[in-house]
């Protein structure tokens, strides 16, 4: 998988958001957020592209670029290495961290508590 930057993350979240879009409207969208000048945002589409997260196609003069992986399947890459460097692989010890320090809120737990319900049922299923 594709191994994105903080900032670099920040230019994917807009083009997960709606794409295709044009390099100045991601320009926009990230100035409002940021103080990155347009030529830092537009190095960091071409870099994207480089590593193969964005692809573009040339409209008229401007350029369009859109994602070639989801949020989701980044998302999953990204947890799953989180947990690998820093918890051992072990997904138990992130929780008892988030839960010693009272970042669990009650919505979290209810949700939790049924994704592992859910994942009982598919074990006891094969």
């Amino acid at each position: 998988m594709i191994e994105i930057s903080n900032a670099e993350l920040e230019v994917m979240k807009v083009l997960w958001q709606e794409a295709p879009l044009p390099a100045i409207a991601v320009v926009e969208r990230l100035q409002k957020t940021s103080d990155w000048q347009a030529k830092t945002i537009k190095t960091m589409l071409s870099r994207l592209v480089q590593k193969g997260a964005l692809e573009y196609q040339q409209q008229g003069r401007a350029y369009l670029y859109q994602p070639t992986i989801t949020e989701q399947d980044y998302q999953r890459h990204a947890g799953k290495n989180f947990v690998k460097r820093l918890f051992s692989g072990k997904v138990a010890p992130l929780v008892a961290s988030f839960a010693a320090t009272d970042n669990l809120s009650d919505d979290d737990i209810r949700e939790l508590k049924a994704l592992l319900d859910k994942l009982e049922q598919e074990g006891s299923n094969d």
